[in-house]
């Protein structure tokens, strides 16, 4: 029940990680835990986890909201070992994972926590010693020059009403006065 129902690939424009990385399967094997190849894609909530990356249907997804991603060079006793990490929360399933290189891992973990941190922020940071009025681009006092504005607004000259001040064009067949 915690996993979210596999879906098809997420829109390309919401993907901010994706690539290969070896992933340890729930079911250990006979011989231990068994590591597979996936293809792995993470957007702004859900990770998403492929047979390969011509894949239509994921193997699996969940949504990254309250894991944290760490480091996790305990995962392998092997040359790997500092190519591991995990995705954790209390009380919901382990991820681990394997990537080609140390740097590589250390790049999906920095891209999860930044991604958790956006998550648990709620509210966007407000200095109080910057406060300003509150900007208002109508003057609400009555001492605008409302009776010059109105006179150039509304002229009515003789004529055809067209001043060579106007700045709307009039155009062939259009009466200048039915705007």
């Amino acid at each position: 029940l915690e996993e979210i129902v596999p879906r098809p690939l997420p829109d390309a424009g919401n993907i901010l990680k994706q690539g290969y990385l070896e992933k340890r399967s729930r079911d250990h094997g006979f011989f231990g835990s068994e590591w597979q190849k996936r293809w792995c894609v993470l957007n702004r909530k859900t990770f998403y986890y492929y047979a390969n990356e011509k894949s239509k249907q994921p193997k699996g997804t969940f949504s990254i909201e309250n894991y944290s991603a760490r480091l996790a060079s305990h995962l392998r006793k092997d040359s790997r070992r500092k190519c591991c990490f995990e995705l954790v929360c209390p009380g919901r399933r382990t991820y681990e994972f394997t990537a080609r290189s140390p740097a590589e891992a250390e790049d999906w973990v920095d891209q999860i926590q930044f991604l958790l941190k956006d998550l648990t922020s709620l509210t966007i940071p407000y200095d109080e010693e910057d406060e300003e009025e509150p900007y208002n681009d109508v003057d609400s006092s009555d001492s605008l020059n409302t009776a010059s504005h109105n006179t150039t607004m509304n002229q009515d000259e003789p004529g055809d009403g067209v001043g060579e001040d106007d700045i709307y064009e009039v155009l062939p067949g259009e009466h200048p006065n039915t705007r």
